[in-house]
């Protein structure tokens, strides 16, 4: 039963769903739904409401999705950008059902959770992200390759840097009280 389901999925990627369709339809959903948030290219009214041109925005949606699509490493960003996000939504949902187990309806106010340990747990998800897309584009590789060369000579010279610029700004900081202060207290 296993195989047969492995076999469908090896067929939908042999047919291209996961390297064409899949990336058009989520950059053609995202650019068209921005276009029409945004109503950039203009509005049309339809009896009383003020609604974006739809025929406008889907062209160009539908333009910057096959532009998309037709480059290999756009596309490849994606697929594994992708990947990872679903990784950190799942991630996040499991943190979410923790959080609601240990809290009641009253507590989850968004003002005083932001605050706290939630606007830190925010401040982590934005950098997953952004950590989880700069890997995808192989930005990343030279810093872990960095951590991956790295010797007790690196970490001897980093240490010893940290310390002199400790001991120069210890010596340079000068006093807390202006000297108006010091004559005051006198």
């Amino acid at each position: 039963m296993v195989s047969t389901f492995r076999g469908v999925i090896e067929f939908l990627g042999a047919m291209g769903v996961y390297d064409v369709i899949l990336p058009f339809l989520l950059v053609f959903t995202i650019v068209f739904a921005i276009l029409e948030k945004t109503k950039i290219l203009g509005t049309a009214t339809e009896g009383n409401e003020t609604i974006g041109k739809k025929n406008l925005n889907s062209m160009v949606a539908l333009s910057i999705a096959f532009l998309a699509v037709a480059s290999t490493k756009i596309v490849s960003v994606i697929n594994s950008a992708m990947a990872n996000i679903v990784l950190l939504i799942l991630l996040g949902f499991s943190f979410l059902l923790l959080v609601g187990v240990f809290f009641k309806d009253e507590e989850m106010d968004a003002k005083t959770m932001l605050g706290g340990w939630m606007g830190a747990f925010i401040a982590i998800m934005f950098v997953g992200v952004m950590v989880v897309f700069l890997n995808a584009m192989d930005w990343l590789n030279p810093i872990f390759g960095l951590f991956q060369n790295w010797d007790a000579d690196y970490a001897a010279n980093i240490f010893f840097f940290a310390i002199v610029v400790f001991f120069i700004w210890f010596i340079t900081k000068g006093d807390s009280k202006s000297k108006k202060e010091k004559k005051e207290d006198k």
